[in-house]
C-alpha cells in the first residue's frame, strides 16, 4: 500500500513556518527531515512522529497511539499515531509542533 497522498498534502500546511523542512520519500512513505534530522512521516495512512524516547513513551497512552513497529523491532521515540488521532488538522498540526520541538534540539547533520 502507498502512502496517503492527502495526509501528506495536509502535513505540508501545518509544518512550522520558518524552519527548513525537506521531504523525502522512503520505505513506501514519505519522510520529513529538519535540519537533516527525521522529524514525521507517513506510513500507509498513519503519521509517524519522532517524540523522543520519554515523550514518546507517554505519548502511547494517549488514545490512537502505539509503537512504530514494522520490522518486528519497535522503533523507541517513535510513535505511529492512527487516522482517528489525526482526523482534525488541529490534532495532526499539535503531533507535528511535538515532533518539531523534539527534533529541533538534535545536532544538525
Amino acid at each position: 500500500m502507498a502512502y496517503d497522498a492527502a495526509l501528506a498534502d495536509r502535513i505540508r500546511v501545518v509544518l512550522p513556518r520558518g524552519k527548513r523542512f525537506e521531504e523525502k520519500k522512503m520505505f513506501g512513505g514519505v519522510g520529513y527531515l529538519l535540519n537533516g534530522n527525521m522529524c514525521v512521516g507517513i506510513w500507509k495512512d498513519s503519521l509517524i512522529a519522532r517524540l523522543g524516547p520519554e515523550q514518546g513513551e507517554a505519548a502511547l497512552q494517549e488514545p490512537y497511539v502505539k509503537e512504530f513497529d514494522i520490522t518486528g523491532r519497535p522503533m523507541k521515540g517513535w510513535v505511529m499515531v492512527l487516522p482517528e488521532g489525526i482526523e482534525e488538522d488541529d490534532q495532526l498540526k499539535e503531533w507535528v509542533a511535538r515532533a518539531s520541538k523534539f527534533v529541533a534540539k538534535l545536532p544538525k547533520k
